[in-house]
């Protein structure tokens, strides 16, 4: 196995998670007899760059299909992340109805609406054909196409060039990172900037968040790995900003490096500094990850095998695809955790990948009035918490296996 950005051989594994199919290919009730295609899911250390990265086997065209299901605008925290990072950006770098703003994975236009609603012109790049579709209907402008360098130079060549790109959890998506990137090199404005946001690793270490590992995430992003990556592609990373989303982000400001003129920040250099000296630079910083992954999951297989053995009665929240690698990884199947509500009807009736257990509506809570509510999205947890509250009324409780089992 060769590095996706270095080419130097990579041989230090993280984690072996196994075999799982990809975490968004939602079942219908007409394939539930058919087979399903499990892929292995390891994933190495480049110790020459440090990118964490899976060993592929799945194609993205299997990944990112027509009827891909995951719809930002579901999350209502979410959407006001969005709408928090537009005023943000349109204050800090003055945007205007003179401006161009271009987000890559632009979903289903949660952020790309607010950027419009502040008169700004602004273009969706977005490879999935049902997301496009519903920013489309929000009078979104979208290129149903994968982002990289020959669509950056198109749009340049069409007058097109950018003052600002977001890219929100994509830069761990893509299979050629360094095309990808360089993409982001050509389109800006020579003094233009690029957003990209993403889990942070040392995060998903600290916190053993293995769940977020999945077929679709090709990368596992530290800002170290991040800046060698920028630097080699034509952007200079000029700033980062630390932020609680995905159960730990960050967010990172890049220019062009031919003829961006914005200095490096202190909170850079400083969290350079904090990745350097906690040791994710070298090889021992990702030793004993597995074992941590593997407590996790006997702790989540206990809980259910004892609240079947009481007799109570146990559903989940949310369909997500971190969700499904644990749920997966942990063996888990219908007769342990017969349902998961989703808010979002392009799942609802369908079923989970691998583990094939019904995606329902809330009603069906309401309905069975379950002892427990697992939440597989756990990084949502106080927005589902909130929005579930009525289960306290019958003396329903949340469960959380991720970063260990907690019942409240």
């Amino acid at each position: 196995m060769k590095c996706r950005h270095c080419q130097a051989a990579v041989t230090l594994q993280f984690i072996d998670l196994e075999t799982s199919p990809p975490s968004n290919s939602y079942v219908t009730a007409a394939a539930l007899r058919g087979p399903e295609k499990w892929y292995p899911l390891r994933v190495y250390t480049c110790t020459n760059c440090w990118l964490v990265q899976t060993e592929d086997y799945a194609h993205f065209s299997e990944m990112f299909s027509s009827d891909y299901a995951y719809f930002s605008s579901f999350s209502t925290s979410w959407l006001k992340h969005a709408d928090e990072y537009v005023s943000a950006m349109a204050q800090r770098f003055e945007l205007g109805a003179q401006s161009h703003v271009i987000e890559v994975a632009s979903n289903d236009g949660y952020l790309l609406q607010y950027v419009k609603q502040r008169g700004i012109p602004c273009l969706g790049v977005e490879p999935t054909a049902s997301t496009a579709a519903a920013a489309r209907e929000k009078g979104i402008e979208v290129l149903e196409e994968f982002f990289g360098v020959a669509l950056a130079d198109r749009l340049v060549a069409q007058s097109r060039s950018a003052d600002l790109t977001a890219a929100n959890n994509v830069l761990a998506h893509v299979p050629d990172i360094n095309d990808f990137v360089a993409g982001f090199a050509r389109v800006l404005k020579a003094d233009g900037v690029s957003t990209f946001e993403f889990p942070h690793l040392m995060r998903l270490v600290e916190q053993c968040q293995f769940d977020t590992i999945y077929h679709e995430h090709f990368s596992y992003l530290s800002l170290t790995a991040v800046d060698t990556i920028f630097a080699r592609n034509g952007l200079q990373v000029f700033d980062v900003q630390e932020l609680p989303t995905h159960g730990g982000s960050l967010r990172v400001f890049a220019q062009r490096a031919d003829t961006g003129r914005r200095e490096r920040t202190a909170a850079l250099a400083a969290l350079l500094e904090r990745e350097s000296g906690a040791g994710v630079a070298s090889a021992g910083y990702y030793a004993g990850f597995q074992e941590r992954a593997n407590t996790i999951k006997d702790e989540l297989m206990s809980f259910l095998i004892q609240a079947k053995r009481d007799g109570k009665r146990v559903g989940a929240y949310g369909a997500a695809a971190k969700g499904n690698t644990l749920l997966n990884y942990a063996g888990v199947r219908s007769n342990l955790l017969p349902w998961v509500v989703d808010r979002n009807p392009a799942k609802q009736d369908k079923y989970l990948p691998g583990c094939r257990i019904p995606i329902v509506d809330e009603a069906h809570l309401k309905q069975t009035r379950p002892d427990y509510v697992v939440i597989l999205p756990w990084n949502l947890r106080t927005e589902v918490t909130a929005q579930l509250s009525y289960i306290r009324d019958w003396g329903g409780k949340f469960v959380t296996a991720v970063p260990h089992l907690e019942i409240s």
